[in-house]
């Protein structure tokens, strides 16, 4: 994997995800980017914390509203590892992220593509722009190898 320096976001999602996975976290990574730039960046941390809000796009974007001194990331851009749960997608919403690029697609717990569609719902205060299969192949490998590891096969 490139250096920090000249690694895309979506590169720095994935090693947010190992980092996670490292730590005994299911591999996910999240980095929040506004104007080329960097603000936040973060992987799941439910067990360390014992909080299952603890997930790496709700790390994110407190980091980034912190970072920002603001409740809404208007002009930001959210890049993880795999398509959010629904509680990440409503905070998505909430922070008005503008766009939202995510790696693996989750069948049993997405609810962007899959599940409740969240952003689809006509109650759905703001819809971020939507690119999925960002790096799908490397997100799922993570998340294969990881739940293959944890089972022991």
């Amino acid at each position: 994997m490139p250096d920090a320096e000249t690694m895309s976001p979506m590169q720095m999602a994935l090693a947010e995800a190992q980092a996670a996975a490292d730590r005994g976290e299911v591999p996910v990574g999240a980095v929040v980017v506004r104007a080329g730039l960097v603000i936040a960046r973060a992987g799941n941390r439910t067990r360390e914390r014992n909080d299952p809000t603890a997930h790496a796009e709700m790390l994110a974007i407190r980091a980034a509203c912190d970072a920002l001194g603001a409740e809404r990331l208007t002009g930001c851009d959210l890049h993880v590892t795999l398509e959010p749960c629904p509680m990440c997608a409503g905070a998505i919403s909430f922070a008005r992220i503008r766009r939202l690029y995510f790696g693996a697609v989750d069948p049993k717990g997405g609810a962007v593509e899959s599940g409740v569609r969240l952003y689809a719902s006509p109650t759905c205060h703001h819809a971020p722009e939507v690119y999925g299969g960002m790096a799908q192949s490397e997100a799922a490998a993570l998340l294969r190898d990881f739940f293959r590891e944890r089972r022991g096969l």
